[in-house]
């Protein structure tokens, strides 16, 4: 179970918020169905956007009541609703319970898959913990400094010393009956499960979130990117995604484009190959015409709305949007990320467009991110 509620004190909607091109619930919900050991993944949430994500991730969605959602509500009353609703709409009994919290985004398979295990083979409750082996201090009534694990006198060397273990607030597993019982995630025997520090972070404040995402491409690694059997059309916005971004412009008003050659080759490839390739622009120069007519593809150009033009053209050319690749680089470009399977920023997009793909190109727009992207579907195939 997923607790995601849609409120939240610290950081506005942040169980939907991207790390990675992935909302923070959604990657929760990946992590636990790859783990091998969970049989079912609810996410508890009063809120319909999470519930929409959920359910587009093959997860069971649990309405959370009303006076379990407040900032009050305990992870341990939602869970324990949770697993009522679960068991009641599923005729199935559980005997594990596992909860992971999506505002810890690092969390991997394994972890999962180990707490699971501990409790399968004797343990009551396990939790994911991080070694330290940090001096930890506090204040005492009068405000001087006391050693809380060490003696400020004596200081071994890190070595000599035996680490102590943080709660990571990640992954937590439990007997069903034991938390039936105890009504909380601690009883019995309980293990930790040790996990890499570096992978630690709970969301809790936007710098939080800042940090996660500059992470994510460490901690990920690189993206899985399409290949030919994901793909069934591929549609790029121009300015800033073909183009450097930058305009030459004449006394007489008319605007000159820079645009890249490989980008060129790579969109006769993908056409080569049966892909139909858009050009889809709220620009209303002339210039995305014209270059469109000069690689023989169909473009729509001067639109305000380009979520709900890509929306118009997959159903008109009756294509499965999550079957499509968009390449964007502004703002104007997040309503078609929300309707394809494969959201793409070049290098040089907007910070914001970066968080939200799915993939970031390594190149910027006009120096052949489109080549790149055409790579990753064919393959060898692009000549």
């Amino acid at each position: 179970m997923i607790p995601a509620r849609g409120g939240s004190k610290g950081v506005s909607g942040k169980n939907l918020a991207p790390v990675g091109g992935v909302p923070l619930v959604a990657r929760a919900i990946r992590a636990a169905q790859s783990s091998g050991l969970v049989d079912a993944v609810a996410v508890s949430t009063d809120d319909h956007r999470i519930a929409a994500v959920a359910a587009s991730e093959g997860a069971v969605v649990i309405r959370r009541p009303a006076e379990l959602s407040g900032d009050q509500a305990s992870s341990e009353s939602a869970l324990l609703h949770a697993w009522e609703a679960f068991e009641d709409s599923s005729g199935e009994a559980v005997e594990v319970l596992v909860m992971l919290q999506c505002t810890s985004p690092f969390i991997t398979p394994g972890e999962v898959a180990d707490c699971v295990e501990a409790v399968l083979t004797g343990a009551d409750s396990a939790f994911t913990a991080a070694p330290t082996h940090g001096f930890v201090w506090r204040r005492d009534a009068e405000g001087d400094a006391v050693g809380v694990n060490h003696d400020k006198a004596h200081r071994p060397r890190r070595q000599d010393r035996e680490p102590e273990f943080l709660e990571t607030g990640a992954v937590y597993a439990m007997t069903a009956s034991g938390f039936w019982t105890h009504r909380h995630r601690f009883f019995g025997r309980t293990v930790l499960i040790e996990t890499d520090p570096a992978r630690v972070l709970e969301i809790d404040e936007p710098g939080d979130l800042d940090r996660a995402r500059l992470l994510a491409p460490l901690l990920d690694g690189p993206g899985e990117v399409p290949g030919r059997g994901d793909i069934d059309a591929v549609v790029l916005d121009f300015d800033g995604t073909q183009t450097d971004d930058s305009a030459q412009v004449g006394s007489d008003g008319n605007e000159q484009v820079r645009v890249h050659r490989g980008d060129g080759l790579g969109i006769a490839a993908l056409r080569r190959a049966g892909i139909p390739v858009l050009i889809l622009s709220t620009e209303v120069n002339p210039v995305v015409g014209a270059r469109a007519r000069k690689l023989s593809v169909p473009v729509i150009h001067g639109v305000d709305d380009k979520g709900a033009a890509l929306r118009d053209w997959c159903s008109t050319e009756q294509i499965d949007p999550a079957r499509v690749l968009y390449a964007g680089n502004d703002v104007n470009d997040l309503g078609c990320f929300e309707v394809v399977g494969w959201p793409v920023a070049v290098a040089s997009a907007h910070p914001v467009v970066r968080d939200a793909a799915r993939l970031v190109t390594t190149v910027p727009g006009g120096h052949g991110a489109v080549r790149e992207i055409a790579s990753w579907i064919l393959g060898k195939e692009l000549a």
